[in-house]
């Protein structure tokens, strides 16, 4: 007997949260799972509604509401669930109390096991109000997936959820996609063909810290920089580039699907969070046997090992930064060195395999529960 598993995005956009949904439900043992997405209907979904299809996985969408518009959607959430029917409702989450409301509409329904991942963890403005809502999506959640230790540790401190409620389940990458790459990317204007390459790849957003990376891009004369991902910032990052001087050795390339190609024409990968959950471009990169240059943060630093498959530098810091980079460029026997670590730390403890062997057993660890 096959179990319906839906799986709960309310994100408007394409990012690592949603690139995660997709390597979970491509790879769930069809034999025992078949997953449906429950979806944001909105423009921004579009990429993720697409691509689930493509995986022959059904897609419903729902306009899904905040606030006390949020609240009175909960009957037509259970409405929709008893339809689907689900064994289990599998929530991810960008921040801990995203799908809230369909997490309390999967309870109500007496969908028989809840679980929600958390990808990313910011810390609550004001104590008070979110710490009481997330009592009351908690009471809803049978089990807590953390990307990382640092998001697990940060939902016991912040929100009380107890530890035996929490597993942490590292993101993946499915690292024969970036095996034997061939084919260069489309749409780059490299100079001159010779000048050495930075890659990132992130929504065009604050948290990512982009404009640090611009700062440290200015300290770096005859450095090609490729960004790619779309986002909100854009219009104020290009305007940072021309105050810079820089606009000519800067590209945003909006969201790509080529990310193997990239990554095979650069030369190293810089990610500049300012706080993460566990990145999975900078996996990717690993995968692609690529130097990465990292902040030194919660969840990123459970993948990039300092000195040893890539360079963990402060947030915020562009002086750092560059350094760092000019580091890598400046020596290819090193740079190749960290490249080959980090794909050989990918392979044995960040592959989508483990990952989905992991989660499918915390849908079964639920339901035996249930059975006692």
């Amino acid at each position: 007997m096959t179990n319906t598993v839906v799986h709960v995005s309310d994100s408007c956009e394409f990012g690592g949260t949603e690139q995660a949904i997709l390597q979970l439900m491509g790879g769930l043992d069809r034999s025992w799972w078949r997953p449906v997405l429950l979806h944001q209907d909105h423009a921004g979904a579009r990429i993720l509604r697409e691509a689930a299809r493509d995986l022959g996985v059904r897609s419903v969408a729902v306009r899904l509401r905040g606030g006390r518009r949020g609240v009175a959607q909960i009957p037509a959430l259970v409405s929709i669930l008893r339809t689907l029917a689900p064994r289990v409702v599998h929530a991810h989450l960008t921040e801990p109390l995203s799908c809230r409301f369909p997490l309390i509409a999967a309870a109500w329904a007496r969908v028989p096991a809840v679980i929600a991942t958390v990808q990313l963890f910011m810390q609550p403005r004001t104590a008070r109000l979110p710490r009481l809502q997330h009592r009351i999506v908690a009471a809803a959640v049978d089990r807590y997936i953390a990307v990382s230790r640092h998001v697990g540790t940060q939902l016991q401190q912040c929100y009380g959820v107890p530890a035996p409620r929490i597993r942490v389940i590292h993101n993946a990458v499915a690292v024969e996609r970036f095996d034997d790459c061939d084919g260069a990317p489309d749409r780059l204007r490299i100079r001159d063909g010779k000048s050495p390459i930075v890659l990132t790849v992130a929504r065009l957003d604050p948290q990512k810290g982009h404009t640090h990376l611009l700062e440290a891009a200015a300290m770096l004369p005859g450095v090609e920089f490729l960004l790619a991902g779309s986002g909100s910032e854009r219009a104020a990052l290009e305007a940072q580039a021309r105050r810079s001087g820089i606009s000519d050795r800067v590209q945003f390339l909006e969201h790509r699907t080529d990310i193997p190609a990239l990554l095979r024409a650069a030369d190293v990968f810089v990610l500049p969070s300012l706080y993460e959950g566990l990145p999975l471009t900078v996996l990717e990169a690993m995968a692609a046997a690529k130097p990465v240059i990292a902040t030194a943060i919660g969840g990123t630093d459970e993948a990039v090992v300092d000195g040893v498959t890539g360079i963990l530098v402060p947030p915020a810091d562009p002086a750092a930064l560059s350094a760092a980079i000019r580091r890598i460029l400046d020596d290819p026997g090193a740079a190749a060195h960290l490249g080959a670590a980090g794909r050989q730390r990918v392979v044995s403890s960040f592959s989508t395999r483990r990952m989905v062997g992991a989660i499918e057993e915390v849908y079964r660890e639920v339901f035996r529960e249930q059975r006692t």
